[in-house]
This record gives structure tokens, C-alpha cells and sequence, in this order.
């Protein structure tokens, strides 16, 4: 095989889960096998929580300044592993290497903004009667878990790892069954940075390592991303257990196209959103509203999306199941009535006959009631839907049950705002494809993208990885008694 046996990361060391069932990681690219890792136990993950505990006391006494040390030289050996951590995700997600080494660069950003921490994490002193002060401060939860997918390997595991330890928690990190090659590097580079063990730690499971994550008593918070159904179990499961939690769910992104828009600009993002990561992404283009009278755009739109190549500038996508579930949503939209313009089904890619491809996409006369315009299909297809209003548009937008992203297409600015202002999206873009927040702006959906409160990135997530401490101090005796001293 290709990689070493993925293993469990405990207390600076790699050891393997002690269940007798053993997973193997299937690339996408070609169908090869990649390695394997042993499922992990309850016992497993007591043992990471034994250290973590100790580990966690120590660094908590540590000020906040000398943590956001070693992140410097974390962010330094994530540039430095470029190249590899590039290949990596290339092999065990299928993503081009434009996308795999975009995804390292994105986690270099998201450390540079742990290493702003001190600037941001700011307590108040405030006299607030005559010689009674209070103050307040920001301590860390303790413990904190984060359950990833498999779309991003690297990008949104940094989403938590680097702000929750900087920010004094230790760490436990249940990568996808997927792709769990990529975290054993982050592991390495973490260590090589200077980080004590016992901070960081991986466990490697599926279902019920997720589980044993939501009941363990000694986890304080935990964090997911991945399916609205999943996170809905997730989020529900952890917080009776009384954690705190943030699980981010699905999406059904809608861009609203008017025709005023810049043909050029339109076409080429909106082909990107369609297609990137195979559109394997929660900020991807998925529903494509077209306002009046837009054909020259779809035409160039369409055009744009003839260029793009299986194997070259379109990666693969993550199994078999996920080729077969994305390809029965355009089957079934054909059946009712929908045309498809550009047909995706049934690629090979040559010499990677063994791998799993899925085309660029593109379905017209999509009506609002079909699966393909409703639900969650997580490829590289985009349907249209045809109006005659922005109000229609935003209608079918608003009455998903998903908020996580909503993007315009114009070349007015009072459109555009009325789009943004009207929308129930929490993230919202104009003329951007996929509108990401970028740091300090925190990542994160409304309604039925997000359970839980605050963003999992950026400033918002402060509050998430921190308590507030409130301290009320008198010294001096002529400041009296009132009732409440």
C-alpha cells in the first residue's frame, strides 16, 4: 500500500486502535487501496482523555502570547510540507492539486489568524462603584473534540484545531473514515512545532467513536461538520450530555443570476463554484436562478463548463456510492421533465478506469419541487431554475430549509442589496461563487446549516472555545457595604 497504517495519536504517539475491525482506505482517483487503520474503542479514547487532562491543566498556565509561539513555527512547517500535504490530499480525496494545495493554503491562513489571537482576546476592567472593580478574562473549556469530514482533510480540521488549542483547550481530533491520512502529518508538524503532547490527539472510528465522543463526560465541547441528519443526531446527543456543541450541517446554496450581470465574471464563477472540489463542498453552486431573460450568460455559462475536464481541472469524486447517489439525482430530473444540457453520467477517465468520476453537470427547466433543485447532491451539477422576479427567486431561495449561503449575480448595487438584505442565508455573496468568509469574519449557516450558536471560524469562534471568567474586587474599606456585598 501506498501509506503507512493510519493510527490513532495519543500523547505524542501513534498507536493502533484496539478493535478487531479493520477499514481500508480506497483512493478515489483510481480505485487503489491506500492503507488501512483498526477501529478504536471507548478504552482508546479514555486513555486520550488521561492525558489530554494533564496535558490541558498544564498548557492552560501558559499565557496566550507564548501558545501563539508555536503556531509561528507550525505555520512555517505547513509551507515548508506543501508539496507532500498537497499529494496527499490529492490521493486520498481525488481533488486536482490547484484544489489540494488551495486546501494547505487555506489552513496557513486559518493558523495566521491563531497566531492574532493575543489581539483579539481582549478582558475588561471596569470600576463600577466607588473602589469595587470587576474584570473579566477568557479561560479555556478543557477538552475539546471535533468529528470532520471527508471534502476537506486539511482545511477544516484547522478550522478548530489551531484556534481551540492556542486558545488553551487540548484537542481531540475523529477525522472521516475516508480520509484520515492527512491528519497523521498534521500530527507530526504539530509535534516537530513544539507542541506538548497530550494536546493534540487523533482517534480513528466511524459511528461509534462519534458516539462515544458525544457521552464521554470528560469532553467539554465538540464540534461537527458534515450532513444536516448527522449533525442533527450529533448536536442533539452531545448537548444532553450537557457539552457544548457546534455542528455545521448541509446546504442547498441558490445564486440568483439577473441579467444585468457581467457575462464574463457570472460564467466563469459560477462554472468554479459548480465544479470546484468536484462540488463536493457546502458553499458550492448548486441552483442556479435565472431572472428573465438570461441567455446570453447561460450560453457562455455553458461553454465555460465544456472546458472542464474529468482527471485534469475536474477531480474525482469520493466513492462509488457518492458517483451512483449524485448520478440518480440527474437521472431522476430527466425523468421529470428536466433537460440536461451537459451530461456528466457515466465518465471514464483514461488510465484511472477504476476511479470515480462524475462530469460537469448542467440541468435546465429545473422546477423548485424536483430533488435536484431541493436537496443536498453534493457533485459537480447545477440546475436552473427559470422566473420571472427577484421576488420569485428569493421565494424558492427562502423556502429551502437550509441558510448557508446565497449569492447575486448584477451590476446593481440596490439589486444586489436587496438580495443580501432579503435573503436567509448567513453567509451571502455578490458576484462571488462561493462566498467564504475569510478571517477575522467567522464560518457559519442559519437554520438548518448550523445547530448550535456563534461561527466555527474567525473572532465568533472565541466564544465558542472559551469561558468567561468574571472576577468583582474590593480592598479598600471606606467603599462601604451595600446588599450586594
Amino acid at each position: 500500500m501506498l501509506f503507512n497504517e493510519v493510527k490513532n495519536y495519543i500523547n505524542g504517539a501513534f498507536k493502533s486502535g484496539t478493535s478487531s475491525k479493520t477499514h481500508t482506505i480506497i483512493s478515489p482517483l483510481d480505485g487503489s487501496k491506500l492503507t488501512t487503520f483498526q477501529e478504536s474503542t471507548m478504552e482508546d479514547l479514555n486513555e486520550i482523555i488521561v492525558y489530554a487532562q494533564k496535558a490541558q491543566k498544564e498548557w492552560q498556565k501558559v499565557t496566550l502570547k507564548e501558545r501563539a509561539q508555536v503556531f509561528y513555527k507550525y505555520k512555517q512547517l505547513l509551507e515548508k510540507n506543501s508539496e507532500e500535504l498537497t499529494e496527499i490530499i490529492y490521493r486520498e480525496n481525488g481533488k486536482i492539486h490547484a484544489e489540494a494545495k488551495a486546501e494547505i493554503d487555506k489552513a496557513i491562513e486559518l493558523t495566521e489568524f491563531a497566531c492574532s489571537l493575543p489581539q483579539f482576546v481582549n478582558g475588561e476592567n471596569m470600576e463600577v462603584s466607588k473602589g469595587v472593580f470587576c474584570a473579566s478574562s477568557k479561560v479555556p473549556v478543557g477538552i475539546v473534540a471535533s468529528i470532520v469530514p471527508f471534502n476537506f482533510p486539511t482545511m477544516v480540521p484547522h478550522w478548530t484545531i489551531v484556534n481551540a488549542i492556542a486558545l488553551g483547550n487540548a484537542f481531540i481530533l475523529k477525522p472521516s473514515e475516508a480520509v484520515p491520512i492527512s491528519s497523521q502529518y498534521t500530527a507530526k508538524l504539530l509535534k516537530e512545532a513544539g507542541l506538548p503532547d497530550g494536546l493534540f490527539n487523533i482517534i480513528n472510528g466511524t459511528q461509534t467513536t462519534v458516539e462515544n465522543i458525544c457521552d464521554h463526560p470528560a469532553i467539554n465541547a465538540v464540534t461537527f461538520v458534515g450532513s444536516t441528519k448527522v449533525a442533527k443526531i450529533v448536536y442533539q446527543r452531545a448537548s444532553q450530555n450537557l457539552k457544548q456543541v457546534l455542528a455545521l450541517g448541509g446546504a442547498k446554496n441558490h445564486i440568483l443570476l439577473l441579467p444585468d450581470a457581467h457575462p464574463e465574471m457570472a460564467s466563469s464563477n459560477i462554472v468554479a463554484s459548480m465544479s470546484g472540489c468536484a462540488g463536493q463542498r457546502c458553499m458550492a453552486a448548486a441552483t442556479l436562478i435565472a431572472v428573465g431573460n438570461c441567455e446570453t450568460i447561460l450560453d457562455k455559462l455553458i461553454g465555460d463548463a465544456l472546458k472542464i475536464k474529468c482527471g485534469t481541472t475536474l477531480g474525482a469524486v469520493i466513492s462509488k456510492a457518492a458517483k451512483d447517489r449524485i448520478e440518480g439525482y440527474i437521472t431522476e430530473a430527466e425523468q421529470q421533465g428536466a433537460r440536461i444540457i451537459l451530461d456528466g453520467r457515466n465518465t471514464i477517465v483514461s488510465g484511472k478506469e477504476n476511479g470515480f468520476y462524475v462530469g460537469p453537470t448542467i440541468i435546465d427547466y429545473a422546477t423548485a419541487d424536483m430533488k435536484i433543485a431541493k436537496e443536498e447532491v453534493f457533485g459537480p451539477v447545477l440546475a436552473i431554475i427559470r422566473v420571472n422576479t427577484i421576488d420569485e427567486a428569493l421565494a424558492i431561495e427562502n423556502a429551502n430549509p437550509y441558510g448557508n449561503a446565497c449569492s447575486v449575480f448584477t451590476q446593481s448595487g440596490g439589486l444586489a442589496n436587496y438580495v443580501t438584505e432579503n435573503a436567509s442565508a448567513g453567509m451571502c455573496g455578490v458576484n462571488i461563487g462561493v462566498p467564504v468568509p475569510r478571517e477575522p469574519f467567522g464560518f457559519g449557516g442559519w437554520n438548518e446549516s448550523r445547530f448550535g450558536s456563534g461561527d466555527i471560524t474567525g473572532k465568533s469562534s472565541i466564544g465558542f472555545f472559551t469561558k468567561e471568567k468574571k472576577t468583582t474586587t474590593k480592598w479598600n474599606p471606606e467603599a462601604g457595604i451595600n446588599w450586594m456585598s
